[in-house]
């Protein structure tokens, strides 16, 4: 291979091109080189012309005009795939199996050898590897399959899809955000020669060699790879993706928790989202009055009185939050009608999310305000709105809970039932559905609520993962 970006030998066939060039003739350089390391700095003590082509080597002159970037990458001493591919299968009888892999079903055995340093940029190989060094020093940066998302993989629809888009050395931080994390899951390995690394299917790996480097690897196939039967693919598919996507929801979740909970018990939501801060005494009492005349006709003995103070400031954020959207919209309703073509369509809605790399979290302040909040505590200001401000729960779950929002409140229910009887469980849910006119409507909301976080979790782990974005053709 000649690379065409410096001493970098990238995946992409774009930055690279395959030449012919005598084997004979690249070991010729070789010696040429340790004999006189500096002469391809100064052209007036270089001690042979390698430009010089004979009959048989005519079309590969150019090729070695920097020998630098000549890298003997890959070539098969033994493949078992195929076999007219074996260019240097002279070389087999010099090669001695590893302990370690005798016995294994070879996919294939390669030399790599380079002249001056170079670097295989980051990829991870289908196959087990076990890569031994012959000669010179290789330094090799690994990670686990795990950390593909700060790595950001090339498309897997592309021919470079086992590829890192990122630079180790030169990151552009601004172009993929989760690289800064990337250091934190690599491990650097240095092999001198006679040293061995055994390299596991999907872990990637990038490789440095110092000048004039020999090495020889064996690769063959995982042991699930080989016995995974082909119209078993699909299912697997499906289901690692499922995983996936459930770890990343729960990751996002739990990281949201944590965010919310550090330097205060409730999570508060900013002035332009809720119209309050952290109320006072007289400013709770003046709104609950406010509240009180213009949504519940009963006033005596409010339930509001048996509420922690953080759930009753929470309880009062919720309230305030669906109200003050309430007048907005009335005010957007007289002066600019809306129009219901985007809203009418659950795809458009889809894709507006999918394309949304921000913060659900920050977008929903529903679900900022309840998901600090304790199951029961969560339970006990639930209960007080739909006895005494009903309206505002229906409102609250049909027109304002987001996609991370129903999430967050479904799994709260699930923590509520774990901390209570069947009984308990069944009166929560008839007191908190009879409130809604329509109770399957209210159903139908949390659940779509849900699938479109769902929806937006998938599309992020195909871009974290497979390296498909929203906006490229699947």
């Amino acid at each position: 291979m000649m690379s065409s970006t410096g001493h970098v030998f990238c995946g992409d066939l774009r930055s690279h091109e395959r030449v012919l060039v005598p084997f004979s003739k690249f070991i010729h350089s070789c010696k040429s080189y340790l004999r006189y390391p500096n002469a391809s700095s100064d052209s007036s003590k270089e001690p042979e012309n390698l430009n010089e082509p004979t009959s048989s080597e005519e079309g590969c002159s150019s090729s070695l005009e920097s020998c630098d970037q000549v890298y003997l990458a890959q070539v098969s001493i033994l493949s078992t795939e195929n076999k007219e591919r074996s260019s240097l299968e002279v070389l087999k009888e010099d090669i001695q199996e590893p302990t370690f892999v005798r016995g294994k079903p070879f996919s294939s055995i390669n030399i790599w050898m380079n002249r001056a340093h170079l670097r295989s940029s980051t990829h991870y190989d289908p196959h087990h590897n076990i890569l031994c060094v012959v000669a010179g020093c290789k330094k090799v940066t690994l990670w686990p399959p795990s950390a593909s998302p700060y790595l950001y993989p090339m498309a897997v629809y592309g021919e470079a899809s086992n590829h890192s888009s990122v630079s180790i050395e030169e990151p552009d931080y601004a172009s993929y955000t989760r690289a800064r994390y990337m250091k934190e899951y690599s491990e650097r390995v240095i092999l001198n020669s006679g040293d061995a690394l055994f390299i596991p299917e999907g872990w990637y790996h990038q490789v440095d060699s110092d000048d004039l480097t020999i090495a020889i690897n064996f690769w063959w196939k995982s042991r699930i790879m080989t016995e995974m039967l082909e119209h078993m693919d699909a299912y697997y598919l499906r289901r690692i993706l499922s995983r996936l996507v459930d770890k990343e929801m729960n990751k996002m979740v739990k990281e949201s928790s944590l965010h919310c909970s550090e330097g205060s018990t409730v999570c508060q939501t900013t002035d332009e989202a809720s119209g309050v801060d952290h109320l006072t005494g007289s400013e709770q009492l003046s709104l609950h009055s406010h509240l009180t005349s213009s949504d519940s006709s009963d006033k005596k003995d409010s339930p509001l009185q048996t509420l922690e103070p953080s759930t009753l400031q929470a309880l009062y954020e919720l309230i305030s939050l669906v109200h003050n959207s309430v007048e907005m919209v009335s005010q957007n309703e007289i002066t600019e009608p809306t129009s219901q073509d985007a809203s009418c369509n659950p795809s458009n809605e889809r894709k507006k999310i999918a394309a949304d790399d921000s913060s659900l979290l920050e977008k929903d302040a529903i679900a900022k305000i309840i998901l600090p909040l304790k199951p029961l505590e969560l339970q006990s200001a639930l209960l007080v709105m739909a006895h005494t401000f009903p309206r505002t729960l229906e409102a609250l779950v049909l027109n304002m809970l987001g996609p991370i929002g129903a999430e967050i409140l479904t799994r709260k229910f699930d923590e509520m039932d774990q901390q209570a009887t069947k009984e308990q469980q069944s009166e929560f849910y008839k007191t908190f559905y009879g409130v809604f006119d329509d109770q399957y409507a209210a159903m139908d909301a949390l659940l779509n609520g849900k699938e479109l976080f769902s929806f937006q979790v998938f599309q992020s782990v195909l871009d974290q993962y497979i390296g498909v974005h929203a906006d490229r053709p699947k």
